[in-house]
């Protein structure tokens, strides 16, 4: 399992890390993109709506690259009404095979499932 503390300054260095790990793991190329952006979603939600630091950990369950996205604040998922942006959540819902959020008094953690090797 491979772990990256960040803060809002370090999101090229998310996506380089995932898109490198999701490389590694044997992700097909041609779902990396996807794969990058639905990360990026979540990890921009953590710091910019949780706390000022997250941390995105990766590894490979049953032929599945998993992602979990955790920071220490209580976000809460959705656009408000009449709001502009705030459709990272459902961004990344789309763009993973399933998704998972959890918020409680420890923080909020967003699991995410892909496809691994092709």
């Amino acid at each position: 399992m491979k772990t990256l503390r960040f803060r809002l300054p370090d999101l090229p260095q998310v996506r380089q890390f995932v898109e490198e790990e999701a490389r590694g793991a044997g992700m097909p190329e041609d779902a990396i993109p996807d794969f990058v952006i639905a990360v990026n979603e979540i990890a921009t939600n953590a710091v910019t709506h949780g706390t000022s630091d997250g941390r995105v950990r990766l590894w490979v369950d049953g032929g599945e690259i998993v992602v979990e996205v955790h920071d220490d604040g209580t976000w809460k998922p959705g656009p408000m009404p009449g709001s502009v942006g705030g459709m990272g959540l459902w961004v990344a819902r789309m763009l993973a095979l399933d998704l998972s959020l959890r918020v409680g008094d420890h923080g909020s953690t967003v699991v995410m499932r892909f496809p691994g090797k092709g």
